[in-house]
């Protein structure tokens, strides 16, 4: 065996292959993917909306997970925030192209899983019995 070759990456994995540990896709992929970003995401997909709306619409989300969400996807160039000048502020959150473009991909998710939930729980249930 030749000295290092076990340390060798294949050279089929490109450098952007979010399957590669390395990959700065990985990190874009956590936070589309988190426990509450496909929620979000999805719901923005409706049209602009204000926090307590948004907050609403995606149930059993704190205002503080939401608004780390929310500075996240607006750092990453998901969503656009826009505070109206009035007493108190009022703050609106959009999809941005590239937000709307991943949203669209997230919603075939939540509709593929809404479509097979029911019968996805019923498997578990009858293979955790066993």
């Amino acid at each position: 065996m030749e000295v290092g070759s076990q340390a060798r990456r294949p050279s089929t994995i490109p450098k952007s292959d979010a399957f590669d540990s390395d990959c700065p896709a990985r990190t874009v992929l956590d936070k589309l993917t988190s426990r509450w970003g496909v929620l979000i995401l999805a719901s923005l997909r409706d049209g602009p909306m204000r926090f307590h709306i948004l907050r609403d619409r995606v149930g059993g989300i704190s205002e503080k997970m939401l608004s780390q969400n929310l500075r996240t996807f607006t750092a990453y160039g998901f969503t656009s925030r826009t505070v109206e000048p009035t007493t108190p502020p009022q703050v609106t959150y959009t999809l941005t192209p590239m937000g709307k473009e991943v949203a669209d991909q997230l919603h075939g998710l939540l509709n593929w899983v809404s479509v097979n939930a029911e019968s996805i729980v019923r498997f578990h249930e009858r293979s955790t019995e066993q």
